[in-house]
């Protein structure tokens, strides 16, 4: 059984740590709210104009999202990968880098695949070992649309350029503070619209069908990389605050344990120091 003084160093370290993780859960149960604001108002409108795109290409004939549709053999693959700029998070970055390396070995094998990281861990891990387009990590340090915008922009311009025949963002969809979801999403080129013939709702059009698509549509790109990331940030946000909280409890636990500890071995000691002077008086009586 190990001294009481190493038993008291022990516990004031995990008293220590106890507090760091119970203060990082709040600051990160302080952030979660502002980002999952942030996501809760963006969905409805990412959401709304995907439908009125969908909703208006399904009554224009031919190719109505030009560029940005058109389908090509796979041979050049662009993973966007979107984890965080820290850790202490559990699996949030390691589900990502999971995933992503899935795609990788098994979906696109023996095709060219580059990754565009938005997230340092996500850099750190798949960096060293594929060929990296773009890394911007730096989004997550003013987390704008106009930021965002211009990343999505240098997607657009590589894909319409040949310089990829397909662009799929990998990233972590919020669904509350315990809960994650690692989401697969094609992002370009634009999949084939799906509606029920039936299903078309009518509007009045100024300028033509055709010119509001093809303007809607890399408002659409945009609004959506956007979404991906916010999604990813009050996730990460939720996964850091249930990690810290769990982390917590667990160094909780631990301090009890050795308290308990402590406490037997202190009991032990002065039982043994009883026992010696009894037996000291009894060696000076006889």
């Amino acid at each position: 059984m190990a001294n009481l003084k190493e038993i008291r160093n022990r516990i004031n370290s995990v008293s220590s740590t106890m507090q760091i993780t119970s203060a990082m859960k709040m600051v990160s149960a302080a952030k979660l709210k502002k980002a999952q604001d942030a996501i809760t108002a963006m969905r409805p409108y990412a959401e709304k104009l995907t439908e009125l795109i969908q909703n208006i290409s399904a009554t224009l004939e031919g190719d109505a999202a030009g560029v940005y549709a058109e389908q090509r053999e796979v041979n050049k693959v662009l993973l966007v990968v979107i984890t965080s700029n820290r850790g202490l998070c559990g699996a949030f970055n390691a589900n990502v880098i999971k995933a992503t390396r899935n795609l990788i070995d098994k979906t696109y094998a023996g095709q060219q695949v580059d990754v565009l990281t938005i997230g340092k861990k996500g850099f750190d891990l798949v960096g060293k070992t594929e060929t990296v387009f773009a890394n911007r990590s730096d989004l997550f340090d003013a987390l704008t649309f106009v930021n965002v915008e211009a990343v999505a922009q240098q997607i657009m311009d590589a894909f319409i350029d040949g310089a990829y025949d397909r662009v799929e963002l990998v990233y972590n969809q919020f669904k509350n503070a315990a809960t994650q979801i690692v989401l697969t999403e094609q992002f370009l080129p634009l999949k084939p619209i799906e509606t029920e013939s039936n299903a078309t709702v009518d509007y009045l059009y100024e300028p033509s069908k055709e010119e509001i698509i093809l303007n809607l549509i890399p408002t659409s790109l945009k609004t959506q990389l956007f979404k991906a990331v916010l999604d990813s940030n009050a996730a990460e946000h939720g996964a850091r605050m249930t990690a810290m909280h769990k982390a917590t409890d667990n160094a909780k636990d631990l301090r009890d344990q050795l308290k308990l500890t402590y406490n037997k071995a202190r009991q032990a000691a002065i039982t043994n120091e009883i026992l010696e002077i009894v037996g000291g008086a009894e060696a000076l009586n006889n």
